[in-house]
């Protein structure tokens, strides 16, 4: 009874740690974040890493638009007080398929439309995106040390009402990056 025993529970263990590693392989991984002073201000360069699960590449084959949003947080540390919020910014890029078209759809607020054939080809447009501008010119103070927050997921406010419903309780419709942190001395 007891080899039986402890043989359920190996198993049990076994499951457990297969199914969290599974899990874990369904996020989004910031690979590389940077800011870059530019003649019109700071702009974020970053690169991330993901896969749609079976359940979100079937709703975009479907038409069904998923909204992949980055957020970034600058502060400025500060001993005598709460940190300064200098810089707090979000922008939204959105992925959908046209069915009688056969083709992807990837936007951005302020930028041109652009159309893919493939979903691999769409996904990396998001996976490494264009030089963000995050603040304008004189928002940094020049010499100042500030702490950088960075995360993008995929936002699920901007679906369908009906859809909201099964994103909030489906696991498949959950990808999420960790906050990435990093430090910035301002130009």
């Amino acid at each position: 009874m007891t080899v039986r025993f402890f043989l359920l529970l190996a198993c049990q263990l076994f499951l457990a740690l297969t199914c969290a590693t599974a899990q874990a392989a369904e996020g989004i991984e910031i690979t590389r974040a940077s800011i870059e002073a530019s003649d019109d201000g700071y702009r974020l360069s970053a690169a991330y890493s993901f896969d749609l699960t079976p359940g979100l590449e079937q709703a975009i084959e479907h038409g069904v638009a998923l909204s992949f949003t980055t957020e970034i947080e600058l502060t400025r540390p500060r001993w005598w007080w709460t940190d300064d919020h200098a810089v707090s910014s979000r922008r939204t890029i959105k992925l959908n398929y046209d069915v009688l078209l056969r083709v992807y759809h990837v936007s951005a607020p302020g930028s041109i439309q652009q159309n893919f054939d493939t979903l691999d080809d769409a996904l990396r447009a998001i996976r490494l995106p264009a030089r963000w501008l995050i603040a304008p010119k004189g928002a940094l103070k020049p010499g100042e040390v500030y702490n950088v927050t960075l995360r993008m997921f995929m936002d699920r406010e901007f679906l369908l009402k009906p859809l909201q419903i099964d994103a909030f309780n489906n696991s498949d419709w959950r990808l999420a990056s960790h906050k990435k942190t990093f430090t910035y001395r301002a130009e």
